[in-house]
C-alpha cells in the first residue's frame, strides 16, 4: 500500500513538472525580436523605391503617345491568344 502511494505521489509530482515545463514553453522569450519585426521588410520596400511622392506628380508621361500605347497593348494581348510559329533550325527529314 504504501509503494502504491508513493507511485501516485511520483506521478503526480511529475505531471506537475511536466505541466510547468510546458508552460514555460510558451512565455514570450523573444522580446528583441518581436520589437523589430518587420523592420527588415519596411527597409527593403524603402530601399527599392525610387520616389516615394512620385504619386504626387500630376504631369502626363512623356515619350509615347495613346494611339502607339493602345496599339502596343493590343499587340501584346494578341500574343497569347496562338502561339508563335516554330521553325526547323536542323533539316532532319530522311529520305
Amino acid at each position: 500500500m504504501k509503494n502504491a502511494l508513493f507511485n501516485t505521489r511520483l506521478a503526480g509530482k511529475l505531471a506537475a513538472a511536466s505541466c510547468a515545463a510546458l508552460l514555460t514553453a510558451c512565455a514570450a522569450t523573444t522580446p528583441a525580436l518581436d520589437a523589430n519585426f518587420g523592420n527588415a521588410v519596411r527597409q527593403a520596400r524603402s530601399d527599392q523605391t525610387l520616389n516615394p511622392t512620385a504619386s504626387a506628380n500630376r504631369d502626363p508621361v512623356l515619350g509615347i503617345d495613346g494611339r502607339a500605347a493602345a496599339s502596343a497593348q493590343e499587340r501584346y494581348q494578341e500574343s497569347f491568344k496562338a502561339p508563335p510559329k516554330t521553325f526547323e533550325v536542323i533539316n532532319a527529314t530522311a529520305n
